[in-house]
């Protein structure tokens, strides 16, 4: 890190628990280092040929499931998984906020791979130059990351600023905070 008045942290967040961990962690950072300007990332998936538009997998369905059963999976699977999300979001932000610590959210566009996410977040680092990227990790082993995909293990691999993963907290660090 420089020697400036301020150094820029990004922390990744994606709703997940391993995210909340990671946002515990840096609010406890935050609170100690006064210097520290932190940005909150998360990420929206966006069509490829129009970057400014949120894409849709509803677009891609095939035609060929009946309406009904197209509705009632998508129903049940998004309003589920947007609830647990939509609750780590807001657990989230209060952590911040409870505590008076100034932190800025953005939310960027990036495609569905863990590839296309990785390279957004790190563009976005290097325009803001965030001298640190923190987040989350659920801990696989370099064999499981390697199989079925990491975006922690890939951000490690592309990244030339430092990357500070965290895995899940014990509940009373978080019960600390």
């Amino acid at each position: 890190m420089t020697g400036s008045l301020e150094t820029k942290v990004l922390l990744y967040s994606d709703g997940s628990a391993q995210s909340f961990s990671a946002a515990v962690y840096t609010a406890t950072l935050l609170k100690n280092m006064p210097s520290m300007s932190l940005t909150v990332v998360q990420t929206r998936e966006a069509a490829q040929h129009a970057p400014d538009l949120e894409y849709s997998w509803l677009n891609t369905w095939p035609t060929t499931p009946s309406p009904d059963l197209r509705e009632r999976v998508i129903d049940e699977s998004d309003a589920l998984t947007n609830k647990l999300y939509d609750e780590i979001r807001a657990k989230t932000v209060r952590i911040f906020t409870e505590r008076g610590l100034k932190v800025t959210h953005e939310v960027i566009p990036a495609g569905a791979s863990i590839s296309d996410t990785v390279d957004a977040i790190l563009e976005f680092a290097k325009k803001n130059k965030c001298e640190l990227i923190i987040m989350g990790t659920r801990g696989l082993t370099s064999l499981k990351g390697l199989l079925f995909g990491s975006l922690a293990h890939e951000m490690l691999t592309k990244s030339m600023i430092p990357v500070l993963l965290i895995k899940k907290l014990p509940q009373e660090f978080i019960d600390d905070l």
